[in-house]
């Protein structure tokens, strides 16, 4: 199987790696699955992994890079 839609030029553009690309794109489609409301108001991909893949793209899901906040201290 191959992604053409978003491409990985454009999913590359938000995301600085591959690794945190696949690790983002896996823990949003877990979110999805689950039953959490999805970011964008249509999607081309029927699949929660496609899905992810499209709002990482469109710029509605990005990485945490401080989850536990500690640049606050």
């Amino acid at each position: 199987m191959r992604i053409t839609y978003p491409s990985i030029d454009k999913l590359l553009d938000e995301v600085d790696s591959r690794y945190s690309l696949s690790v983002l794109a896996a823990k949003r489609a877990g979110e999805l699955e689950a039953g959490k409301p999805g970011a964008l108001d249509n999607y081309h991909n029927l699949k929660p992994v496609g899905q992810a893949l499209e709002e990482i793209a469109a710029g509605k899901v990005t990485i945490d890079a401080d989850p536990h906040g500690e640049a606050d201290k």
